[in-house]
């Protein structure tokens, strides 16, 4: 999914008060880690991930790859915290027009 510079800009608006709700520790990522980021992108639609403890080019390594497998649209990363978007069958989160 492509979102739009305004899409975007409103949900980093709304992800802004969000804790993330899956931390990435010492084991990286697994598949239990992409299980529970998927349950939770289908709960909430708009999620924060910290992914901690690794280097740069590791941790866009990491990103990428959450992406790809969760097929979602990344939003935005600030230091070790990504925010996630992926509307869900019934969308709880009405985006501005394109």
């Amino acid at each position: 999914m492509i979102l739009t510079t305004k899409q975007k800009q409103y949900l980093k608006g709304l992800a802004h008060h969000l804790n993330p709700v899956v931390m990435l520790g010492g084991n990286g990522l697994t598949e239990g880690v992409l299980a529970e980021i998927d349950n939770a992108l289908n709960h909430h639609e708009l999620i924060k991930v910290k992914v901690a403890g690794a280097d740069r080019d590791t941790k866009q390594l990491i990103i990428n790859a959450i992406v790809r497998e969760t097929h979602a649209t990344e939003v935005q990363t600030i230091g070790h915290v990504l925010v996630l978007y992926r509307p869900s069958d019934e969308p709880k989160i009405l985006l501005p027009r394109k």
